[in-house]
């Protein structure tokens, strides 16, 4: 699994009784087709369930007020049987008897887990409108907070994982808006429940057996394991394979605390994470650009690696005009084109991508770790008359570019680097600027 969510959609509910130390704002994990906020009822009664705004890679969806929600009539009767086969497995794949009595105790068929992966709908949304809940007054305020509050903390952090003490409080902002946002659904539940539905078995069975580890090595309790309908866990949002492997105890009480209240094993963990994908300290994940008049949008992309050097020759500037500086191999990235804010990226970019491949999720964690850290906002501005496409415009949109010859190697509605790279080829055909950005009016001169 690339990053440490699972590519899936995860809801999540304020957490009973947590006294907030600022104002909470909504969550924004990643998810491939975010669902409503909705009231639930369950055994234990009902609850409101928060809306999230998380984005899709290279492309991002929008919740609504309501989605239709097709309640889901289950066998518990089937469940129960494909329990005792699975702890059959779990027993061969070393976990004790005992992990198993103390994990599946009180578990149940969980229709509400299946409603929410089935009722899942996608709605675009553009990247600024994201980028406006993302990177908010409110979150940037009450992450300013979250920083001075574990300030002690997050430099030791630092210190030891050499990863900014701000990019992991951005990363601890979006993933459960600072802690407030951390989910309050039985793991052990979720994951046999989805393992047990079958639209992704293997998967979840993985994951669910990974979830069984971390309880026999006693880092939590069965009822301390709580999280999201979909298996991510904690202040940062670890599944339970990602928790395995990196997964830190930086307070010494010798176990790996992701859940509690004291966020210190969780943001640990996230610069850890981070640093085992090759983080550099020191190095931006990015930094706004003005390109010149005359700019070659060939070179744009994040294929195209150029050093620092060459984009100055070029008259490519920072926007108050001084020359960029050395922090490496680099990209010119245009998430919205040329009407829109230009970057230049450094690896760190592609390191946060291990959290989430989506773009816009990547520059809402670089552009809100800047604002933590007193930064300014995005001096250019956006192409706020457009809109996103939906995941049917962007099938359309590659079917009709490989018709027209220029191949995006696939009919999937990801505008990955295939994509933007046909898009670029159309776009010089046409004589139009080749920025390679997906937008509507590209596909409308494909029709």
């Amino acid at each position: 699994m690339r990053g440490v969510w699972a590519g899936i959609g995860i809801l999540f509910s304020f957490l009973p009784g947590a006294a907030l130390p600022f104002p909470p704002d909504t969550s924004l994990r990643p998810e491939p087709r975010p669902v409503a906020a909705v009231t639930v009822s369950t055994q234990q009664g009902s609850h409101a369930v928060r809306t999230s705004l998380r984005p899709v890679a290279r492309g991002i969806s929008q919740p609504v007020q309501a989605v239709a929600q097709v309640q889901t009539v289950v066998d518990d009767t089937g469940f129960r049987q494909w329990i005792q086969r699975f702890q059959t497995r779990a027993r061969a794949a070393g976990i004790s008897r005992n992990t198993l009595d103390r994990a599946f105790r009180n578990v149940r068929l969980n229709s509400t887990v299946i409603d929410r992966d089935r009722n899942q709908s996608e709605f675009s949304r553009a990247l600024w409108d994201y980028l406006d809940t993302a990177v908010s007054p409110t979150r940037i305020n009450n992450g300013r907070t979250a920083f001075s509050q574990n300030q002690r903390l997050l430099q030791q952090i630092e210190a030891t994982y050499r990863v900014e003490a701000e990019v992991v409080t951005a990363i601890w902002g979006l993933e459960s808006a600072y802690g407030n946002v951390r989910g309050d659904i039985n793991i052990i539940e979720a994951m046999a429940t989805l393992a047990y539905e079958g639209r992704r078995q293997e998967f979840f069975e993985a994951q669910l057996l990974d979830a069984l580890r971390i309880l026999q090595a006693g880092d939590v309790q069965p009822e301390q394991m709580s999280g999201s309908w979909a298996g991510a866990m904690g202040h940062t949002q670890f599944m339970p394979n990602s928790y395995l492997e990196h997964a830190v105890d930086i307070t010494g009480d010798g176990r790996r605390d992701i859940w509690s209240d004291n966020p210190a094993d969780a943001l640990a963990s996230t610069a850890n994470y981070l640093r085992s994908f090759g983080w550099t300290h020191g190095q931006p994940w990015g930094m706004e650009v003005v390109l010149p008049r005359g700019f070659d949008y060939a070179q744009s992309g994040e294929r195209i690696k150029q050093n620092v050097s060459q984009w100055n020759a070029m008259g490519v500037r920072l926007p108050d005009g001084g020359q960029l500086p050395d922090h490496g191999p680099s990209s010119i990235l245009l998430p919205a084109g040329a009407e829109g804010v230009a970057l230049v990226i450094f690896n760190n970019f592609h390191v946060i991508e291990r959290y989430n491949t989506a773009d816009a999720y990547v520059i809402a964690v670089g552009h809100l770790s800047d604002r933590i850290a007193g930064g300014a906002s995005f001096r250019a501005t956006w192409p706020r008359t457009d809109r996103a496409l939906t995941r049917d415009e962007r099938e359309e949109l590659q079917r009709r570019l490989t018709r027209a010859g220029f191949s995006t190697n696939g009919i999937d509605g990801i505008v990955g680097p295939e994509t933007i790279e046909a898009v670029r080829r159309y776009q010089a055909s046409i004589g139009v600027v080749p920025d390679g950005y997906a937008s509507l009016r590209v596909l409308q001169r494909l029709r």
